[in-house]
């Protein structure tokens, strides 16, 4: 079934030059290498507290499913890309606040559905003609629709994480910015053409750096307020 499945990689245009559908490497080197990645993942796993380590151990199913499932639904495994908001957490603080992870999660997913289905017009055509799945295929015409609509679950799980987490003012910024990159995403993208769709996909990675400078400007911000709130204190009690 995996052969199968990797001379039908060959027929898609745009992946026909990847090292297995090209025939650069074999299945079999392949496998060597993800089974040396998989050992040094477990490495860095068995290194962090018991907690993570179980919840690192919860993720497999998702892993292992998630090459398989566009053949069944059309529908992204995106649950399994953003496990990393769950298990950083709990590496740091031993323990999952779910106050704040599952918001944060649950906006992951909702940009994973945003991003991949921009990435996954590029391939409907291909896609149609070796029997996957793709939200490409299921939105359809509605595509700029549906991700609208994930990205206000998206904006409102990192409002709500943000809250919970006693965000401050560069944090709400940065999601103000990543609400207007989205929505200049959506807008702009012509989902016909596939440089285009390759573009704003590829823009995903400046929203993230975008979110991710929010949060330490965020937390940096919150410190210092911490730190001028225990000197007044300080020297009030004084």
């Amino acid at each position: 079934m995996m052969l199968l499945d990797f001379r039908k990689i060959e027929i898609v245009s745009r992946t026909a030059t990847r090292p297995i559908a090209s025939g650069e490497i074999t299945s079999f080197q392949a496998l060597v290498f993800v089974g040396g990645q998989l050992s040094l993942a477990l490495g860095v796993l068995l290194c962090l507290n018991y907690y993570s380590i179980a919840l690192g151990a919860a993720s497999l199913s998702l892993l292992v499913t998630y090459p398989l499932m566009k053949r069944i639904t059309y529908w992204p495994v995106c649950l399994t890309f953003n496990w990393g908001a769950l298990l950083g957490w709990s590496a740091v603080k031993g323990s999952c606040d779910w106050s704040v992870c599952l918001p944060l999660y649950v906006s992951g997913v909702m940009w994973t559905l945003i991003y991949d289905t921009i990435y996954a017009h590029q391939d409907k055509d291909d896609d149609l003609k070796v029997g996957v799945k793709s939200t490409a295929l299921r939105f359809q015409e509605n595509t700029k629709l549906w991700p609208s609509g994930f990205t206000g679950v998206m904006l409102s799980g990192l409002v709500l994480a943000g809250a919970n987490a006693d965000q401050t003012l560069p944090y709400y910024c940065a999601v103000c910015a990543v609400a207007i990159h989205l929505a200049h995403q959506i807008y702009a993208v012509d989902i016909n053409r596939p440089e285009y769709c390759w573009k704003k996909f590829a823009s995903n990675r400046n929203l993230g750096l975008l979110l991710f400078l929010g949060i330490v400007t965020g937390n940096l911000w919150k410190k210092r307020n911490d730190h001028q709130y225990e000197t007044q204190l300080n020297s009030i009690s004084n």
